[in-house]
């Protein structure tokens, strides 16, 4: 094989044979954290979560959504998180997916937050700032603590 200065240079370029040894002994089993968003599908599911869990973080959300993706990796940080784990049920359905439960939320924007307490709609939050979504959130578990 004739010298190339590139293949040398960029080491993404070169073959396998020449990698080093302890990448090819590497474990690549990882641990990946327990995401406890759940989603919902139906509009029964959706009864029901509400009806089981004293305090439930409802995302209303779509695929197509910016904003929705951006806060997506905080609010699944945050249902992992002590302050909210054993106190806050996270849950979050397509609009797209359930129409029917976006019309009897009166859902208008993405992506709209909304906190139930013992089956009951208690609060609000659109956009995706997530100071504020958090502070909201927090109350909602402390007060259930």
């Amino acid at each position: 094989m004739p010298f190339n200065p590139i293949r040398v240079l960029n080491p993404a370029l070169r073959s396998a044979a020449t990698a080093p040894r302890f990448l090819a002994s590497r474990s690549f089993h990882t641990s990946l954290p327990r995401m406890t968003i759940h989603n919902i599908e139906t509009l029964d599911g959706f009864k029901e979560t509400i009806a089981k869990n004293p305090i439930v973080v409802l995302d209303a959300f779509a695929t197509w959504c910016g904003p929705c993706k951006a806060i997506a990796p905080l609010v699944a940080k945050w249902s992992e998180s002590p302050e909210f784990k054993d106190t806050v049920y996270f849950a979050k359905f397509d609009v797209d997916h359930l129409p029917d439960l976006s019309q009897e939320l009166g859902i208008r924007a993405m992506p709209t937050f909304i906190i139930f307490k013992d089956g009951e709609k208690v609060d609000e939050f659109v956009g995706a700032n997530p100071g504020p979504l958090q502070s909201l959130v927090t109350k909602y578990a402390t007060a259930a603590a």
